[in-house]
């Protein structure tokens, strides 16, 4: 048994309330299939894939032999002037699956560090044809794109934005596609694809030829699973092509088959320009990340320098490393094999039938789904967020991690996730949001 940290004074936590933390340690030792166990050995089910990240489950020894092996061969390399052949075969077996024409790929680290390098490709793009003016950037209220500069720039919840508007980029914010006629609807709501007539006004408002790029999350993740209207992505695609402006999707959650498809772009049949990664991509073993773009970016990139230099300066210490590209490659290697993009459409009926039998329990205002994702919106507490940790907490307590952000609960299981163990889970969550006080 794994004992607990005797000294908690050092380390500084993420995104914690670190004082209630210290009163009341939660934490995890162990991990296998869907399954953590605390330091004292109690089960605790694994109700968003680690932070979405381990789509395949915990534990995965294909994974774990890969990167033993890769260890002891060449266990570093810079990739500046220099590489190692693993990246090339990684960036090669994403092409195989990412939709067509996004067949460059650039590594890097995180979510995070994928969407700043997607923000720099974009400028050095229209700078590169002869468009340096094009330098603001759209994104959406509600949105979450990481927490780097251009991340926290983006950001639509305000929570993660207001500490550091110092520091923030040119972003105009479109409204969000969430209503409350559009409660407890399961997958695309009908209404709503009008909403994206918001970059058009920008346009109009800012000058279109100011824009750079409009960054999405084809299903918006971290606020509590906002599904797209119908048409809503499509109409977002005629617009950017109308004014030249690059369409990014960011699919760091929704990417490695979370909504029954290799990424949304796929599922929602809208073919964006570059796309971030990251998450599932290692099955979280790693970290690791990826930005895809199309041939015609990277070529226009290159062909704009003419000097002995880099043509994009940008990149990190540990972008394709070498590790994590093994690391990638079993872990795509798992996905094929077990059929679990396929695997994640067949299960989606059982799933969003489990989270929308949850609808008439007194702490639910609201139920959203598509694949293997939901939201699950809590009632209003004393204060914004606070039932939410409460709710997260006694979750745990009765043995079931899921993510909470404010007062929506992210529910998105391994797409390995045996149906008694999705029952389990369900049985946990209404036991919980069924009592009468919390």
């Amino acid at each position: 048994m794994t004992q607990m940290p005797l000294n908690m004074d050092h380390h500084w936590m993420p995104f914690t309330n670190n004082r209630l933390f210290h009163e009341q340690p939660q934490m995890f030792a162990r991990a296998e299939g869907v399954r953590y166990w605390t330091p004292e050995g109690r089960e605790v089910l694994d109700g968003s894939s680690g932070l979405f990240t381990c789509a395949a489950g915990h534990g995965r020894r294909e994974i774990a032999e890969a990167v033993y092996k890769q260890l002891q061969e060449l266990d570093y390399t810079p990739h500046f002037q220099r590489a190692a052949p693993i990246s090339f075969k990684l960036a090669e077996a994403l092409s195989d699956i990412l939709p067509a024409g996004l067949d460059r790929v650039f590594f890097a680290s995180s979510g995070s560090e994928a969407v700043d390098s997607a923000i720099k490709i974009c400028l050095a793009y229209h700078k590169a044809k002869g468009e340096p003016q094009r330098t603001r950037f759209v994104s959406r209220s509600w949105a979450y794109h990481g927490v780097n500069l251009g991340g926290t720039s983006l950001a639509g919840m305000v929570g993660n934005r207001r500490d550091f508007s110092g520091v923030t980029c040119d972003v105009v914010h479109m409204r969000h596609t969430w209503n409350e006629e559009q409660r407890f609807t399961r997958g695309q709501p009908e209404d709503g694809a009008h909403l994206a007539d918001d970059l058009e006004e920008i346009c109009k408002t800012y000058g279109s030829e100011t824009i750079a790029a409009v960054f999405v999350e084809p299903i918006a993740g971290s606020i509590g699973t906002i599904v797209p209207p119908i048409g809503y992505l499509q109409r977002l695609r005629e617009i950017a092509d109308k004014y030249g402006i690059l369409l990014v999707f960011d699919e760091v959650i929704t990417g490695f088959g979370r909504t029954g498809s290799a990424f949304a772009a796929q599922e929602f049949d809208v073919t964006p320009d570059v796309m971030t990664m990251a998450k599932a991509l290692t099955n979280g073993a790693i970290p690791m990340s990826a930005v895809a773009v199309k041939s015609e970016i990277q070529q226009a990139v290159i062909e704009s320098i003419s000097a002995d230099r880099p043509e994009l300066m940008h990149g990190y210490t540990y972008s394709a490393h070498p590790v994590a590209c093994a690391a990638a490659l079993a872990t795509l290697g798992i996905y094929k094999s077990e059929g679990l993009f396929e695997r994640a459409a067949t299960l989606s009926a059982t799933f969003l039938d489990s989270v929308f039998s949850l609808r008439n329990l007194p702490h639910v205002s609201d139920l959203r789904g598509y694949g293997m994702m939901a939201g699950i919106q809590l009632t209003p507490g004393a204060a914004p967020g606070a039932k939410g940790s409460v709710v997260q907490r006694r979750l745990f307590d009765e043995g079931l991690h899921v993510k909470a952000t404010g007062d929506a609960l992210i529910f998105a299981p391994a797409l390995t996730t045996p149906e008694e163990d999705l029952s389990k889970m369900v049985d946990i969550l209404q036991n919980v949001l069924g009592r009468a006080e919390l």
